[in-house]
């Protein structure tokens, strides 16, 4: 540490006072040096920060660690500070704030190249040859700047906002005029053994439940529709496998509606069911003979939707394999079993693995099936919390935030997603043999 102080002083005692006025004021070493477009650049850059500091940028910083001192009074005409926008502007004065860190070393750091040029003798690059640099050798840094600066604002600041209101008790009573605090009120409630932690607790269970089942039934239907249709005495397998693709080409929402239309209580299959004079089935309703019907329901329309593009998928692997593989099994006694179990399964499995991890990842977030297929349902039972018994947890979370304006629950259950998604994803994919092995079927 000291002998950083010491590299410090050295810097400051050795260095040129233009590259002094560009630590103090951004673009004053530049405009010393003659660099006339590039010094009142970063000069505008600092006048805009300071400005925006000075007017609204410190009010902001500072509200964003307390969210609102002042709450609205109607009747006295006292106007109050909204805990939602102070946090929404003060993340973004941090981000500012950064800005600005990043600008002023850029700043500093071409103020010392300028002077380095000029102690050597050299010609000091103008405005065009800065363009032509940031052109040519730092192509990349300038391919790269706009792609940043617009993932920073539109993929990460909304990412660390919804970071960041699971851990404040906003939603439910405390929403504006009334103001929020820094809290883990959500977490709490979540993790607590009350009706909101059963209800996680319950639907977070069937949520791995169905992502594993969807993903395994989508592949196993998948492959064996690509086996069936890849045999060479399967008459017409062009027509035939026109009729999955129709069904992926269709419209996801569309399929989910027909469904729904079908099993509904009004529809085509109890109307059937009637006529035969059995008795009619309750298949989307809330009632608590409904919960398995519309569990099975959904995962039969999942595989509607979703097996064919893996069906499309594995006929594609299924062509690569070499037929010597097959060839040499036969001689060799194995049956076709053996043959699928020993050569074509784990060619597929080998191939589909980072596609099966994002189908895993696809259906533990998938917020279609069941939005359409019970769409408003909601359990009469009283261990459930403003949820049905198929809700995923991405549906729950729709349902606190949106409908019920419990905004740090939904971001607290948002975030938990986003950990098991990405650690399982994470988990599985380094330790499968597409990883491992990456040169094995090549």
């Amino acid at each position: 540490m000291k002998q950083k102080i010491q590299n410090v002083g050295k810097f400051l005692r050795w260095t040129p006072w233009q590259v002094k006025l560009s630590m103090l004021v951004m673009g004053l070493g530049q405009l010393c040096y003659g660099q006339i477009v590039k010094g009142l650049f970063y000069l505008a850059c600092f006048g805009l920060i300071l400005t925006y500091f000075i007017t609204t940028g410190f009010a902001d910083f500072i509200g964003f660690f307390t969210l609102g001192t002042n709450e609205e009074n109607l009747w006295l005409g006292i106007p109050g500070d909204n805990s939602l926008t102070m946090l929404i502007l003060g993340l973004f004065s941090i981000f500012i704030l950064i800005f600005t860190v990043v600008l002023y070393v850029t700043n500093v750091k071409d103020a010392v190249y300028t002077a380095r040029q000029a102690e050597q003798g050299k010609s000091i690059h103008k405005f065009r040859q800065t363009l032509e640099t940031a052109a040519d050798d730092k192509f990349h840094l300038t391919a790269l700047t706009a792609p940043v600066v617009g993932v920073s604002i539109f993929s990460i600041l909304p990412i660390v906002f919804m970071i960041l209101i699971a851990f404040t008790d906003l939603g439910g009573d405390v929403v504006y005029p009334r103001l929020a605090n820094w809290s883990f009120s959500a977490w709490k409630k979540i993790l607590s053994l009350g009706k909101i932690g059963s209800t996680f607790v319950k639907i977070l269970g069937w949520n791995v439940v169905w992502a594993i089942c969807s993903t395994a039934l989508n592949f196993i239907v998948g492959l064996g529709m690509a086996l069936l249709l890849n045999k060479r005495n399967v008459k017409g397998s062009k027509f035939w496998r026109a009729f999955p693709i129709l069904a992926y080409a269709i419209p996801g929402f569309i399929s989910m509606l027909g469904f729904k239309y079908m099993f509904s209580q009004s529809g085509p299959i109890n109307y059937y069911l009637d006529q035969a004079g059995l008795m009619r089935i309750f298949f989307l309703t809330n009632d608590a003979s409904a919960k398995w019907w519309a569990r099975s329901i959904g995962l039969f329309v999942n595989i509607w939707i979703s097996a064919p593009s893996i069906m499309l998928m594995a006929t594609g692997i299924l062509s690569n394999i070499d037929t010597n593989l097959y060839e040499a099994a036969s001689l060799d006694g194995a049956s076709g079993f053996a043959q699928f179990r020993k050569i074509t399964l784990p060619f597929v499995v080998f191939s589909t693995t980072p596609v099966l991890i994002s189908q895993f990842v696809g259906n533990f977030n998938n917020f279609g099936i069941f939005f359409f297929l019970r769409e408003g349902v909601i359990s009469n039972y009283a261990d459930y919390f403003l949820a049905s018994d198929t809700d995923l947890l991405i549906n729950w979370l729709y349902k606190l935030s949106v409908d019920n304006n419990y905004y740090s629950i939904g971001a607290a259950i948002s975030l938990i997603i986003f950990l098991i998604t990405a650690s399982l994803s994470l988990m599985v994919y380094v330790r499968s043999a597409a990883y491992k092995q990456e040169d094995t079927f090549q």
